[in-house]
């Protein structure tokens, strides 16, 4: 099991390449702010609480993100059922009188998260309390003029209310208040490798799968 976390500002596309990167490599994808768009589109009480944050384009709170995350992890390690791979693994071991094997525990890419370095402590304590670790940070890098022509292209084609002009600029500016001070908390660990994003969506992944390549190796 590898625990990857994927980080880039609003419009460096790590959304997208989470998504890719899941599905090539099977990964478990965890999206924050997937998550709370789905909680704020079903109205539930969660979704009410976060949905003027948002639109402002301010960080949720921690204990709020956590909690998803806390709850996402239980599902995705605890209580979904064996893939093909293990169920092939558990078969062959029967057949041969051996001890069935554990379920093998998914890999995990965390899109969002930690936004700050208040969360990224708080998932270290968690990680910690289920024997887990954090194996890689990945940034992808994009210039901020390229950003907000980013945004504003999509924009144009999303329905998304914080794909606005001013919600923007601030939630860029809450990237490098916020944010960027993660990626120095990363760097001194030693987990921190940043790629160049500035490229089409598929120059900057096949930068990626070369990276995961590399990571993923020793699974």
């Amino acid at each position: 099991m590898k625990n990857i976390v994927l980080y880039g500002a609003p419009g460096a596309g790590k959304g997208t390449q989470a998504s890719l990167l899941a599905e090539k490599y099977h990964l478990v994808h965890l999206s924050t702010g997937d998550m709370l768009r789905q909680e704020v589109a079903a109205g539930t009480s969660l979704g009410q609480r976060v949905k003027d944050i948002m639109e402002r384009g301010d960080l949720v709170g921690d204990e709020i993100v956590l909690s998803l995350i806390d709850k996402a992890l239980t599902a995705n390690i605890s209580g979904e059922p064996l893939d093909e791979w293990d169920e092939e693994r558990r078969q062959r071991a029967i057949e041969a009188g051996e001890q069935i094997p554990e379920r093998r525990i998914p890999s995990i890419i965390f899109d969002g998260f930690p936004r700050t370095v208040q969360q990224a402590q708080m998932l270290e304590f968690v990680f910690s309390h289920r024997n887990m670790r954090l194996d890689r940070v990945i940034s992808i890098d994009v210039s901020r003029e390229e950003l907000i022509r980013r945004i504003h292209e999509r924009a144009a084609i999303s329905n998304r209310a914080d794909d606005n002009e001013e919600t923007i600029r601030h939630r860029l500016e809450e990237y490098e208040e916020k944010t960027r001070p993660v990626l120095d908390y990363y760097k001194v660990s030693g987990l921190l490798v940043s790629i160049d994003g500035g490229g089409e969506i598929s120059e900057t992944n096949t930068r990626l799968c070369q990276l995961m390549d590399y990571i993923l190796r020793d699974e």
